[in-house]
């Protein structure tokens, strides 16, 4: 039946019966969208790079293990498979039965791919993201027709702070093994990832309690301390709140019955004191980076003094960043610097990441670079590093000649 209201739908016949809502909607935003219904050719995929460039910056790899754990095995055992996609549709993931992916080969169902309504038509990934809900799409619900014999159930993953769309979490396998509690199964396992996503914001905040404690303790007037996404984890002197504007360096926040606020960047996130009337706004602040120690440490001075052990490479990063200056050093350049080429791009971001984790917004991205409030200390002199100083750090030095120069140097 399902098959017979597909063909009559595109050869403009009367329908025998009436398609599902949902699918009718999709029906019509695929066909605007001119897409083939007899598609024959796969979607192209991405690069290996791209995908894993993609990965990295999802947060959905953070709750893998809770996916894997509730979907992978139940997939296998009834022969489907699981994928992971981007909030764009590109698929992340895909884990299950081995002779299930064979097949989802041959359609071009496979990590890189593209799976939303105006690359393949209708389909579970696809409609769950333009519906904004899971979505079960069974054998001729589909509307390339080369996917008549799948059944896909997909449920979109949100960020529990935003609402923002993360991704969706799909589980598909050959039509006659459709069963109705799949959508609940995967409902489920959604929301148990939402929950640990939830958890893992409320640890991010528990450690920026902890910095933020000696701030707040001697502050003068009311002041608050965020995380880079405007999430409030102390306040001191004001109301409580538990959302601010995302703080951006150098752009005052009003904050409601506080006034105008000045944010500057301490680890892990900010801190807002109330603009000073003398219109300065903010203490200056000071970032020395000590390499004659094993580990080498970065010593972050403002209104309080904190110091951060670094790896070498997170060091070496920092050091390259510092003489850069306000230019700053994108993600190729650091690659080069660091690795002798250009093609160490997602192990670069993921080690950007967890340094822009520990020092907050002291590090700025797009290009890389470090705050231009922020005055660097580099110490020793980089001209006369001793046998002491790691050897990549010597390594950085001697093929950078601009390293060599005074070693207090604004980066703005």
């Amino acid at each position: 039946m399902l098959a017979r209201v597909h063909d009559a739908l595109l050869s403009g016949d009367r329908l025998p019966a009436d398609p599902r809502g949902m699918v009718a909607r999709s029906w019509r935003r695929v066909r605007a969208q001119g897409v083939n219904p007899d598609l024959g050719d796969p979607p192209d995929l991405m690069g290996a790079d791209q995908v894993e460039a993609r990965r990295a910056a999802s947060p959905l790899q953070r709750v893998l293990p809770e996916l894997r754990a509730a979907l992978t095995s139940v997939a296998e055992d009834a022969r489907h498979i699981m994928v992971i996609t981007d909030a764009d549709g590109v698929l992340l993931w895909r884990e299950g039965s081995t002779a299930v992916r064979h097949r989802a080969d041959r359609l071009g169902f496979t990590e890189g791919a593209t799976w939303s309504e105006g690359v393949v038509g209708s389909n579970g990934i696809g409609t769950a993201i333009a519906e904004a809900t899971p979505v079960q799409m069974f054998a001729a619900e589909h509307f390339v027709r080369s996917h008549h014999a799948w059944t896909c159930t997909a449920c979109p993953v949100h960020d529990p702070r935003t609402g923002e769309l993360l991704g969706v979490v799909d589980v598909s396998g050959p039509a006659e093994t459709v069963h109705p509690t799949t959508v609940a199964l995967v409902g489920t396992a959604v929301k148990l990832a939402e929950a640990s996503l939830w958890r893992a914001h409320e640890s991010r905040l528990e450690m920026l309690r902890n910095v933020a404690a000696p701030l707040l303790v001697d502050l003068r007037g009311p002041g608050l301390v965020a995380d880079e996404h405007g999430w409030v984890a102390a306040v001191a002197g004001m109301p409580a709140v538990d959302r601010i504007a995302v703080p951006r360096s150098g752009h005052p926040v009003a904050i409601h019955g506080v006034g105008v606020c000045v944010p500057e960047p301490v680890p892990g996130g900010w801190l807002l004191r109330v603009d000073r009337a003398d219109g300065s706004g903010r203490a200056p602040i000071r970032l020395e980076l000590d390499l004659t120690r094993r580990p080498p440490r970065a010593i972050v001075d403002g209104a309080n003094r904190w110091v951060h052990p670094l790896s070498t490479r997170h060091a070496e990063v920092l050091v390259l960043l510092a003489h850069a200056g306000a230019a700053g050093m994108d993600a190729g350049a650091l690659s080069a610097a660091l690795y002798g080429d250009r093609e160490h791009l997602v192990t670069v971001r993921a080690e950007m990441s967890r340094l822009r984790r520990t020092l907050g917004g002291l590090l700025l991205g797009r290009p890389y670079r470090i705050a231009p409030e922020v005055d660097v200390v580099v110490e020793p002199d980089l001209g006369v590093l001793g046998a002491s100083t790691a050897p990549g750090i010597r390594r950085i030095a001697a093929c950078n000649p601009a390293a060599t120069v005074a070693p207090v140097r604004p980066t703005g």
